[in-house]
């Protein structure tokens, strides 16, 4: 799945990532690809965890999670990373999500009767990067399947989200339809659980192998 979000990325780009699944960007995307991973807790030059016994309990992400910093790194207060953020100079946002919807409208902070961590930057980021990725596993603890016509929890974003990542392919909300990019290695258009009105897929996919 890291793999795939890091195939969009180009080099020189500029990335934030959400909490979660997203971190692990930062542990696998390679050297040549010299990105910069903006945290909009204040750094621009993140890169993956901390050898042990090198962690420092100031130097985090937006998770919380220790973090290590590449050479150059530079830190900043709120104000100027979310100036980063709304100002539109982020290439890509790399998210987490409960919900997906058709339009490419996201919902990933809350649910209702739940405790309620916060939003963070999620809204900011999915207005202000230019490219909005969000990865996640396919199915909800439920069973159900987290790309859906319609979000039913509160909203992150409307009509925000450009690619959709997740264990089983990768989708392209498109003309209210999951256009679909490519699935995983056995995976059919059957295992997606969504019906077929709601998705477009290549002709060798039509088949559902």
């Amino acid at each position: 799945m890291i793999g795939r979000v890091i195939g969009f990325f180009h080099r020189g780009c500029s990335v934030n990532l959400g909490i979660g699944l997203p971190t692990l960007v930062a542990e696998m995307v390679p050297a040549e690809l010299d990105l910069v991973i903006q945290s909009e807790n204040g750094v621009l030059g993140m890169s993956g965890r901390p050898r042990r016994g090198q962690e420092s309990p100031t130097l985090i992400n937006a998770g919380k999670e220790t973090i290590s910093v590449r050479p150059g790194a530079s830190f900043f207060d709120s104000s100027l990373s979310f100036g980063m953020i709304r100002g539109g100079h982020i290439d890509f946002c790399v998210l987490g999500g409960m919900e997906v919807d058709v339009e490419g409208s996201l919902a990933n902070w809350m649910v209702p009767g739940q405790k309620i961590t916060g939003m963070g930057g999620a809204m900011d980021l999915v207005h202000g990067a230019k490219h909005v990725i969000v990865v996640m596993t396919h199915f909800a603890k439920n069973g159900q399947a987290k790309l859906v016509e319609r979000c039913v929890l509160p909203l992150t974003g409307v009509a925000v989200v450009h690619t959709v990542v997740t264990d089983l392919g990768v989708f392209f909300p498109r003309d209210r339809r999951f256009q679909v990019h490519a699935l995983a290695s056995g995976v059919g258009l059957e295992d997606l659980e969504i019906p077929r009105d709601l998705l477009r897929a290549p002709e060798q996919l039509q088949g559902g192998s």
